[in-house]
């Protein structure tokens, strides 16, 4: 397995990659990824990308426009429709490598980004299996388990920075994660000490989001384009989780027709670190060979 740095562009703006080439000539499948809310690639997919690359299995693991090592302003945008425009140019890329088979494209999302790739998957039928993990399934049951306070002060941070926006002011910027009663955008028990034990020592991960994006996720609903993914996929939901609720994430999977679903007894930052990843990684790996190389 090698890892190279790689730098695509989505919209006229540089995009930064990491690509995990697996040994042996090939062609050999590639699997496209992106991290969840605020989220950069250091933030242990890259723990991910090595196990897929060390099974195989090709990877490239990008950051989104206005985060982390990639190009644009202003800096932590979370934007849903550049978000999903820079996973289109990332599966272009990827479909164009010189050693990756364009026919077994696969896609791993994880959060938010787990919402993105079942909605990509839907409109995208050369896709060839998503994983999705902890997947941000529906605004609406994520807004209704953060409670009505702390949508409201959401609302108000968000109200804020659209009205900069359209002044043409700098955003108006909110913790990613933050205490439970504090300003944030996730506030839940486990969202900062989650959050914070996915950071490594050298990183360009910044805890603040541009608050406007509170307007825009209780209108993001992926989850109902889950009937429309033809390939295979797995949901790989977290039953404890704060954020994402499991039963409603598991409610959508059950409409994909290939659809396979994993649930886990832990929270939603739980399954990026120690036995917990292990135990997901390990049945991601597997989906992924079973459909990507079959033997």
């Amino acid at each position: 397995m090698a890892r190279t740095d790689l730098t695509f562009t989505s919209h006229g703006t540089d995009c930064a990659a990491w690509l995990y080439r697996p040994d042996g000539e090939g062609p050999h499948p590639i699997v496209v990824m992106a991290h969840g809310f605020s989220a950069t690639r250091e933030l242990r997919l890259d723990a991910y990308a090595e196990r897929f690359a060390t099974a195989g299995i090709g990877v490239l693991l990008f950051d989104y426009r206005h985060f982390g090592a990639s190009g644009g302003e202003p800096r932590q945008l979370l934007d849903i429709g550049k978000q999903l425009d820079d996973w289109r140019a990332a599966i272009a890329e990827a479909r164009n490598i010189d050693w990756a088979d364009p026919a077994r494209v696969a896609l791993f999302g994880s959060s938010y980004s787990g919402g993105h790739v079942v909605s990509l998957a839907a409109e995208d039928k050369r896709i060839a299996a998503i994983v999705a993990q902890c997947p941000f399934s529906d605004g609406l049951a994520t807004l209704r388990a953060v409670g009505p306070k702390h949508a409201a002060s959401l609302t108000v941070h968000a109200l804020r920075d659209q009205v900069n926006a359209a002044l043409g002011k700098p955003p108006h910027y909110l913790p990613a994660v933050s205490d439970p009663g504090s300003p944030g955008a996730m506030t839940t028990p486990d969202a900062k000490p989650g959050m914070m034990a996915l950071v490594p020592q050298d990183t360009v991960w910044e805890n603040r989001v541009a608050a406007r994006i509170g307007l825009r996720v209780p209108l993001y609903r992926p989850g109902t384009k889950a009937k429309r993914v033809q390939c295979p996929a797995l949901w790989c939901i977290t039953d404890e989780d704060t954020l994402c609720p499991a039963d409603n994430s598991a409610k959508w999977a059950e409409q994909a027709p290939r659809g396979e679903v994993k649930r886990y007894p832990i929270g939603h930052f739980d399954i990026y670190v120690g036995n917990n990843f292990e135990r997901a990684v390990s049945d991601q790996t597997e989906f992924l060979r079973r459909h990507l190389l079959p033997e």
